[in-house]
């Protein structure tokens, strides 16, 4: 597949490769316990689980192959945790002693408990700069942070609803809550004003959302059992929460979801694992087994995924990326951009098809879109670019 853009006299064509790869899941390092969360790097490298049961917090920087138990209190009952794109910033929520959030700047290495967040918090999301953090209180309110947790602000949101999840776009603008036993409410003004969507009243128990907020997908239980094969739910909007299509839930599917970055790659975690290609409109259950699936989390381009079992292990998923190469004109030059990948990836470039060079183009990530970018110079003859594992 290639991509072309003709400027005068020149032009630039665009070439990306890939392979497909079979889906299979394999148990890391990490111990059994009672996983109750888990967040991912835009890279999906940098990981970070939380422990129910009182064994605290745990990180890994090689994509889950080991992991690390953090300095955080392993006294506390950890109920959501939060991650940067870049894996440095976290923010973790606790159930104990009226619960409190502490915030990591340094990829879980040290925690700082922040004394001036609210208490009773039931989960946390973050913008992809890891500065914006969303918060839900349980049978309270939503409190939003726009300096990563050191002050927060309280919205007004009905106080009557049982926040459960919260979701954030990639700038941390759009945000999204679901309700146990209640509804789902979306806010565009980074949490200044609340608006209840037409999303119907169930017990929600996970949303996800694309980088630009525009793709939500939650998932829950009409009658608040999660695992009866009978009552799960699965909705999903394309229009930032103005509409919802719901899609029928296989037996015991539906606890906690998680999405790619374009919104196009879901997981589904419950008595086994379901995946989607296309938003949601058809799913596939993978080889994992059936557990007590707890968390899931993915890599923005949605090819590397991790899942923690309640009473059991960690285990992550690697399919190969397939980055779709865009090409924008821009200021006279031309705007090379992709979502950033899973796997490590070389721009290389050629002047006949046949003799390629790797570049010294080193691509900046945009946080606002999670996409790597580089700008290109104009030519007046042909050029060639593309993709390719080192």
């Amino acid at each position: 597949m290639k991509n072309l853009i003709r400027n005068g006299c020149g032009f630039l064509i665009l070439i990306f490769c890939f392979a497909a790869s079979a889906q299979t899941w394999t148990q890391t390092s990490a111990p059994s316990n009672q996983w109750y969360s888990i967040a991912s790097s835009a890279d999906g490298s940098k990981l970070v689980a939380v422990d129910f049961s009182g064994d605290g917090i745990y990180t890994s920087t090689n994509s889950g192959t080991t992991w690390t138990k953090t300095s955080a209190p392993s006294s506390e009952e950890w109920l959501s945790v939060a991650s940067s794109a870049d894996g440095s910033k976290l923010a973790a929520v606790d159930v104990n002693n009226g619960g409190r959030i502490y915030t990591s700047t340094n990829s879980g290495t040290s925690w700082i408990q922040q004394t001036g967040a609210p208490v009773f918090g039931s989960a946390v999301a973050s913008s992809a700069d890891g500065n914006k953090l969303v918060t839900s209180i349980y049978q309270r309110n939503i409190y939003t942070s726009t300096d990563s947790g050191t002050t927060w602000t309280s919205n007004s949101v009905p106080s009557a609803q049982s926040f459960w999840f919260v979701a954030s776009s990639a700038d941390g603008n759009k945000l999204v809550a679901a309700a146990n036993g209640g509804g789902i409410f979306t806010s565009t003004n980074s949490g200044a004003i609340w608006t209840q969507t037409s999303a119907p009243t169930n017990f929600w128990s996970s949303v996800a959302s694309s980088s630009d907020g525009t793709k939500l997908v939650v998932v829950g239980s009409t009658n608040g059992i999660f695992y009866d094969g009978i009552s799960q739910v699965i909705y999903t909007s394309s229009n930032s929460g103005n509409t919802w299509a719901q899609f029928q839930a296989t037996t015991n599917m539906g606890n906690y979801v998680a999405s790619s970055a374009d919104g196009n790659k879901l997981v589904v975690v419950g008595n086994g694992i379901w995946t989607s290609t296309n938003s949601g409109f058809a799913w596939m259950q993978t080889s994992a087994s059936n557990n007590l699936w707890q968390c899931v989390a993915s890599s923005a381009d949605g090819n590397k995924l991790v899942a923690g079992i309640n009473g059991g292990g960690i285990f992550t998923s690697q399919t190969m990326p397939s980055p779709q190469l865009n090409l924008t004109p821009t200021n006279g030059s031309f705007k090379l951009s992709w979502l950033i990948p899973s796997t490590n990836f070389v721009i290389q470039q050629s002047s006949d098809l046949q003799n390629w060079t790797n570049t010294t183009i080193t691509p900046t990530l945009n946080l606002t879109n999670l996409q790597e970018q580089v700008i290109l110079p104009q030519t007046n003859g042909s050029g060639f670019y593309r993709l390719k594992t080192p």
